[in-house]
């Protein structure tokens, strides 16, 4: 089961990797967009986490997993299938675009809590930071190869038809998720109201000594991240002149450090501990951040590679670690809504970071603006410096808050 749940995953990445590249260029080339729109693209492809993000863990629980995920998949083949269908026929606009990623961002939310729910059910508990790593490095493969592949079939067939890519890749997930089991939602006769179970998972996560300043950490992160997204599309083609494969090459770098993080994640956890390579992780990966804007021409964009890499590295050992502990701390009862609690929380902050860094590059121009988005990354690694995690080996050495109790 876990290699088809695998497969599902990798396949929708993929597609979705090459979007990455390819739904910013149709903003930034064909419709000629602003920093500040590219930055509204961005907003829309993240907002359903501050909108829906805490009710998704309850949906999740109480729906047919499969059936769910099934028709998330097919609800985002039909949006992203439709920017070309309205660029052939002459009608495509940017609230159009908008529109489309704000349809992916709602489904997105629902379909990553379900795919983080299941996997525990499959994995052993022994075999969860092994898994997650695997997980990671797909994710990481297919960021590195999906944004180059899509830098150059943008070259070659132009911004929009390479959206199609996506639109396939999601139809095959449903494909394969049709042969995972029905994952039934359990019956529930006297089951709590929605707003009661959503403050159950978030009590539990604010107040466990680890989860609530990893959480905090990483909604720092994801602000700065926000800021960067809206940004780095324009910085590169007007200020570094990058072509659309270039363009590709250089946010595949990312991909590069993702890869070696979810290499690297296993064996400095084993080494250092969980709670020290999380540590290692946040600090390194913000401090080779402000490489970033920093060169001109050909130079500057070696060194926007390496501290693409860098980050990269950083974020996914501060992910998986984070995100194991998660799996591992958390009640079975309680997982999805924990799950949606961090993800409402850090997530929810990617939109609001991203109009900042529009607003900040349209008065600095894209290089001022990438400045203030990389010092921004400095500020996730100081949130969980001086949290309780700075005196722990491993994260499990922290005792957990008591489950509390379903109300009635």
């Amino acid at each position: 089961m876990f290699w088809r749940y695998w497969s599902a995953a990798a396949v929708s990445q993929s597609g979705t990797a090459v979007t990455a590249v390819a739904l910013p260029l149709v903003a930034v080339t064909t419709l000629d967009a602003s920093a500040f729109e590219v930055s509204l693209l961005t907003v829309a492809t993240y907002l359903a986490w501050a909108v829906i993000g805490l009710p998704a863990g309850v949906f999740v629980q109480r729906l047919p997993l499969r059936a769910t995920q099934i028709v998330m998949d097919v609800l985002r083949a039909v949006a992203i299938g439709s920017v070309p269908v309205a660029w052939w026929l002459g009608g495509l606009t940017m609230t159009h675009l908008v529109a489309a990623a704000l349809v992916i961002s709602f489904a997105n939310v629902v379909f990553d809590v379900g795919s983080q729910t299941f996997l525990p059910s499959i994995v052993s508990r022994e075999e969860l930071t092994r898994r997650n790593s695997l997980v990671s490095a797909t994710h990481s493969a297919t960021m590195l190869g999906g944004p180059s592949i899509g830098g150059v079939v943008v070259q070659v067939l132009g911004a929009v038809p390479t959206l199609l890519v996506d639109a396939v890749s999601f139809v095959v997930s449903a494909v394969l998720l049709r042969g995972l089991p029905r994952g039934s939602a359990p019956a529930e006769p006297d089951r709590p109201p929605m707003g009661v179970m959503i403050r159950e998972g978030w009590h539990f996560v604010t107040r466990h000594p680890v989860m609530g300043p990893c959480m905090w950490g990483a909604t720092a992160d994801n602000f700065a991240n926000g800021a960067l997204m809206a940004i780095i599309p324009v910085f590169l083609v007007r200020d570094l002149h990058a072509s659309p494969a270039l363009v590709g090459v250089l946010i595949a770098a990312d991909g590069v450090g993702s890869l070696i993080g979810a290499t690297l994640a296993p064996w400095l956890t084993a080494r250092l501990g969980s709670a020290r390579a999380l540590l290692v992780g946040a600090v390194g990966g913000a401090a080779v951040a402000l490489l970033m804007p920093s060169g001109h021409g050909v130079w500057g964009m070696v060194a926007f590679a390496v501290a693409n890499v860098g980050f990269g590295i950083g974020v996914v050992v501060f992910s998986i670690n984070a995100r194991t502990h998660r799996q591992v701390a958390s009640p079975p009862e309680l997982l999805s809504r924990v799950i949606a609690t961090v993800r409402i929380v850090s997530w929810g902050a990617i939109p609001f970071g991203a109009l900042l860094g529009g607003t900040v590059a349209t008065v600095l121009g894209p290089r001022g603006g990438l400045w203030v988005a990389c010092l921004l990354t400095l500020v996730g690694p100081a949130v969980v410096w001086f949290s309780p995690i700075r005196r722990l080996r491993d994260l499990v050495d922290a005792p957990a808050p008591v489950a509390p109790a379903p109300s009635r």
